[in-house]
């Protein structure tokens, strides 16, 4: 077991308007690791000078803050070239780590030299399993799958019908090697990182982690899944306020994912209308949002 007060990790935690959450989540943090480097992507809220009240001299800590939105990998890289330990989190603001899981996180790390990325069981408020804290990689073919409700098929033919999304399988009872972890959550091995490169900046937001968990796989580092790691995540405090900024990017970083690893396996016929689910998917997402939204406007009309 690996015995410290402090665990040697640089936590990186990119912040935009996080509000309240992001004192609490330092605040959890502090008392695991060794560093922790915020990088603010120019927030309009009072998330830093709440945080700024609450720890006002505190060496371990270091905020960066940039003067426009740089977006999430950009963020992390800022945050990595800051980190001075031989481990890195990179800890979305809106997590809240519970007691020991870091200690945890690096005991099943130091267990394997050639574990590169471990993460930990994320739930969400209520307790249960977040989807994404666990997946395989969402090919192509796992895409259409999922679209379409195929997976529901997956009883019959589990290899042909795969649901990627690896929560609704029963919780494993040790920490297992899977394809794929949570940006919200990553523990990396600085080595690691040396040998497979840092985040792509070409994605701004959503889908960066996917990418370098394939990175990650193609140089052969082991990413494990510890379930006896607790992290609770309120999921989507950052982006709450702005859904149409927040799914553009999401679908824009979709569109770049399975190009730039899918295009050479796939006809070229195929990617196209990948393409056009991805945009189509967001015009849908528009609709029904502007739809929802609407209706609840009028509903608190007539109220």
């Amino acid at each position: 077991m690996h015995i410290s007060e402090h665990e040697p990790i640089s936590v990186v935690i990119v912040n935009h308007n996080a509000g309240l959450l992001l004192a609490e989540c330092i605040l959890t943090t502090l008392k695991q690791a060794q560093q922790v480097i915020v990088v603010d992507n120019a927030s309009s809220d009072s998330s830093l000078s709440t945080l700024d009240a609450k720890l006002p001299e505190e060496n371990r800590l270091h905020i960066i803050r940039l003067n426009n939105n740089v977006g999430f990998a950009a963020g992390c890289n800022v945050g990595l070239a800051a980190s001075t330990q031989p481990y890195i989190l990179f800890l979305n603001p809106d997590c809240i780590l519970g007691t020991d899981s870091l200690q945890r996180m690096v005991q099943v790390m130091e267990s394997d030299p050639r574990i590169g990325m471990v993460g930990g069981y994320l739930i969400n408020p209520d307790g249960s399993e977040q989807g994404g804290g666990r997946r395989a990689i969402p090919t192509p073919w796992r895409a259409f799958v999922r679209a379409f409700g195929l997976y529901r098929l997956e009883k019959y033919w589990p290899q042909l019908f795969f649901d990627f999304h690896l929560n609704k399988q029963p919780l494993p009872q040790a920490p297992i090697e899977v394809e794929a972890i949570s940006g919200a959550l990553m523990l990396v091995r600085r080595e690691a990182i040396n040998d497979v490169g840092a985040w792509d900046e070409h994605y701004f937001l959503h889908c960066e982690d996917l990418d370098w968990c394939m990175r990650f796989k193609q140089k052969s580092w082991k990413i494990v899944f510890v379930p006896d790691a607790p992290v609770t995540h309120f999921q989507g405090t950052c982006s709450r306020s702005r859904p149409f900024f927040v799914a553009w990017h999401k679908h824009k970083g979709m569109v770049r994912f399975y190009r730039k690893f899918f295009h050479q396996q796939y006809p070229r016929v195929l990617m196209g209308l990948i393409a056009f689910g991805i945009w189509f998917r967001f015009c849908v997402t528009v609709i029904f949002y502007m739809g929802s939204n609407g209706y609840k406007m009028l509903k608190l009309g007539h109220e």
